[in-house]
């Protein structure tokens, strides 16, 4: 070989060998983290002996002798596997992310330290019952001693690796039972009820009159959408209809729009979805009257965010004999870091949840002087504390927080709404300052003491006992029972206001829009086995007002989703009984609500040159959007486009239309105004209709379309753009390639869209990419619990590549699920590892 060949051949063989050389180095650096899942371990803490079954999903069951010893072994199993999300979680819900991320975290760390979610958390340790500390201590021990065990940066996970280069001095601290509870705060937050509606409207106030932005804020259609209570007892009182509803607001005009950027910097750690009309969920439980086996059916499937790893971690936590002193044996979907099954089923019981939103949050405006703020007259000393945010690779950030009675004045640190605030001045003749927020969430409560109550209910009255403690955030609840009972009930600490409606934000400095009290227990929705033998919540109206003396809110999601469920589960009653299957066909439904109305309005367009072949499309449309659906495509295409040509002129960008059944509400009402305001395009001399819009629409979709898929309008295909990417909350969006290839996984096509039953919702300003969807889906058989059905949207792991990092993604597009075993001869058929925990 001549010798310039050789040294090349050397050369490459060297790369090669390099190469292989760091690829194993990677692979092992990957694999350090990956639990021990098979054989013994000795875990400090422990009393006796919890054995661990994994199936092939690598969903975890856990036996104990002790309920101290099963919460122990739970916090040592989510630290196996989901320890770096943990971390991320309790930094976030503590106002501390700079301390892992530096300073591009600060503005989410100075919003969470002002509302003290931690703080809040430290004060409702102690009033929760002694034996839920006790399960609280016991999970922490659990979680720390995996952490003794587990010192080096890449012994517990990738995540860590890659974060030393840019931190290398961050050392996890031992975990805490207020780091468990604060939890329960993000979950507040993210389902926190209308106040994004209260800022929307505020901000559409800025450039339209107060009738024009009432529009885009219609009332919920009782008359086509039935709300979740419609027979039976609602409350024991009366309700004069001719009364106004307590706390009725005058509404406000449009100065008010300085008030609405508020929030808009505080981050979501559920995921409050972009794509839709705020956080959604089904669920619905039917009767054993119509049923085949005699027994009821309980369906979920909460909307969150697209996440990796998802939101939820499944387990089945058991007691080996069942009694006082261990009472649980329950099997559901967990949060990471906190004790406990937040939904699933225990051997007699099982329940479901859905987004109440109940408005519990208001914006209060503010008169601020020096150190001090106007009320009834009188100037008051505004309450302060100063905070200290430690950021890594820079000097520590020193935070001044200031409160007035109605809670944290929020505008010194959330997009700065102090710079519009003057054009309030306008409607309340004195000019606000500040704004002020007033949450339930900012109580202490006792939610922590309710998940362990559900989770050991046996019947009815123990399930709404356990639900009275649910304070925030508030929730839709349906139960069943082995007994065939089912029932409904709405928990929650909702406020009633002196004045007002919690729609727009009010003066804190007249006294006139103060809370009262919040509506009892007992006098909150419920119903139990009810005549019709079915229950169905989707976020819409719980109760027609009429019925009811108590204000909830006035911004429910629409009913599309709920009546759509409600339609096809009577449909498939009349034919006969229903299933485990019938109820997972119903959870992959995925028609649109909004297609019979716009439909017919665009194919009675004469429609000219190539979009007529598109258009062609829809005339034969049965309205189901498959990812192999071409009218599907076109439709939402054109609906995108509609939202954004006759919407957006009008309306400040902040409160551009995104998407969800809302905007079908508003449109639905205006395809029969031709000459509707919001039809005409501000921008151009001419005045244009409805008529014009929706040609427009079709026109842009198709061009859009052209480009994008190419010429054959036959060949379009829905899940061709209408994808997920399931993106690592820290490092998948970190901008560097390479790092979110290691955590990323997609793009995935899926069906649906945000207000189908198959719920995936996407932002029309920005394309048509998931951005929400159904986190998990659960049928459980009250028959017979090893017949229920499960799965999660990512997997069991947090750890980049593990076999159980993704492996349920496959099935969850495709609306599949696997057996949600608890029986424990079951789960040891199943089981493909066994580890034994002892002391």
């Amino acid at each position: 070989m001549p010798r310039p060949l050789k040294w090349l051949a050397r050369v490459v063989t060297a790369l090669v060998v390099l190469s292989l050389a760091l690829a194993g180095a990677g692979v092992l650096a990957v694999r350090a983290s990956f639990p021990q899942v098979s054989g013994d371990l000795k875990v400090k803490g422990l009393t006796g002996k919890v054995t661990i079954y994994r199936d092939k999903t690598g969903v975890p069951h856990l036996y104990a002798d002790s309920s101290e010893d099963l919460f122990l072994a739970q916090g040592y199993v989510h630290a196996q596997d989901r320890f770096f999300e943990m971390d991320f979680r309790r930094h976030v819900t503590a106002g501390r992310l700079s301390e892992m991320f530096g300073a591009s975290t600060l503005p989410e760390d100075k919003a969470i330290r002002t509302m003290g979610w931690r703080r809040i958390a430290e004060r409702e340790l102690p009033m929760l019952s002694e034996q839920t500390r006790r399960y609280l201590d016991a999970y922490a021990r659990g979680v720390n001693s995996w952490m003794e065990q587990h010192e080096g940066a890449l012994g517990r996970s990738l995540e860590y690796g890659l974060l030393r280069l840019t931190n290398s001095g961050y050392r996890p601290e031992p975990w805490t039972p207020v780091d468990s509870v604060a939890w329960l705060k993000a979950m507040a937050w993210d389902l926190r009820s209308n106040l994004s509606d209260e800022i929307g409207r505020a901000l559409a106030a800025s450039k339209l009159p107060l009738d024009r932005v009432e529009q885009l804020w219609p009332g919920y259609p009782f008359g086509t959408h039935r709300p979740i209570v419609t027979k039976g007892s609602v409350t024991d009182h009366g309700f004069d209809q001719g009364q106004e509803p307590r706390g009725a607001t005058p509404h406000p005009e449009a100065a008010l729009a300085g008030a609405a950027s508020a929030i808009a910097a505080v981050p979501s750690l559920m995921g409050d979805p972009k794509g839709g009309n705020g956080i959604g969920s089904n669920s619905w439980v039917v009767g054993g009257a119509h049923t085949a086996s005699g027994k009821p059916l309980l369906a979920n499937d909460p909307h969150l965010s697209a996440g990796m790893p998802s939101i939820w971690y499944q387990a089945g936590l058991h007691c080996r004999t069942r009694s006082e002193r261990c009472p649980f044996d329950v099997t559901g979907f967990t949060f990471s870091g906190l004790p406990g099954v937040v939904i699933g089923h225990n051997d007699r019981i099982a329940w479901g949840f859905t987004n109440l939103g109940p408005d519990v949050a208001d914006l209060y405006l503010e008169r601020v002087k020096d150190d001090s703020y106007l009320f009834m007259g009188e100037w008051r000393p505004l309450t302060t504390r100063t905070e200290k945010i430690e950021v890594a690779g820079g000097d520590p950030v020193t935070l001044t927080v200031r409160e007035t009675l109605h809670g944290p004045v929020i505008s010194d640190v959330m997009r700065d709404a102090k710079d519009t605030l003057p054009g309030a001045a306008t409607v309340f003749r004195e000019q606000a300052d500040a704004v002020a927020l007033k949450w339930t969430a900012l109580e202490p409560g006792r939610t922590a003491d309710a998940i362990f109550d559900l989770n050991t209910a046996r019947d009815w009255q123990g399930f709404r006992a356990a639900a009275s403690k649910f304070e925030v955030p508030s929730q839709n609840l349906v139960y069943a029972d082995v007994d065939g009972n089912i029932g409904y009930q709405a928990p929650g600490r909702i406020p009633v206001r002196t004045r007002g409606d919690g729609t727009w934000p009010v003066p804190g400095w007249t006294g006139e829009y103060s809370w009262q009290s919040t509506i009892p227990f007992e006098d909150l929705p419920s119903v139990y086995n009810p005549a019709e033998g079915y229950v169905v919540t989707a976020n819409n109206a719980v109760v027609d007002p009429g019925r009811y003396p108590h204000m909830l809110t006035k911004d429910w999601a629409y009913g599309y989703r709920s009546q759509r469920i409600l339609d096809r589960l009577e449909g498939e009653i009349a034919k006969g009984k229903v299933d485990v299957e019938t109820m997972g066909a119903i959870q992959r439904d995925t028609d649109n609500g909004f297609a019979p109305f716009l439909v017919p309005k665009l194919t009675a367009l004469k429609v000219a040159g190539d979009p007529a072949r598109a258009l062609d499309l829809l005339r034969s449309w049965d309205g189901s959007q498959g990812v192999d659906s071409a009218p599907a495509m076109y439709f939402n295409a054109v609906w995108r486009h509609l939202l954004i040509e006759t919407f957006n002129d009008d309306l400040p960008e902040a409160a551009w239309p995104t998407g969800g059944d809302r905007w079908f509400e508003v449109v639905r009402v205006m395809l029969d105004r031709p000459d509707d305001p919001f039809w005409d395009d501000t921008r151009t001399p001419r005045k244009e209709t409805r008529d014009d819009m929706l040609r427009r629409a079709m026109a842009l979709g198709y061009d859009e379309l052209r480009q994008r898929l190419g010429e054959d309008v036959k060949e379009w295909r829905w899940g061709d753009l209408h994808t997920l990417t399931l993106t690592n909350q820290t490092f998948g969006s970190s901008g560097i390639s390479l790092v979110e290839r290691l955590f990323n996984r997609g793009p995935f096509p899926v069906p649906g869209n945000d207000d189908a039953v198959n719920a995936a919702g996407w932002d029309v300003q920005e394309g048509y990419e998931v951005g929400w969807l159904p986190s998990m889906r659960m049928v459980v058989d009250l028959a017979d619990l090893d017949r229920s059905r499960w799965v999660n949207l990512t997997g069991a792991s947090g750890h980049a590549f593990h076999e159980n990092y993704w492996d349920q993604s496959p099935l969850w597009t495709t609306g599949e699920t696997t057996p949600m075993l608890s029986r424990e001869e079951s789960v040891r058929k199943a089981a493909v590892h066994i580890l034994n925990l002892t002391p």
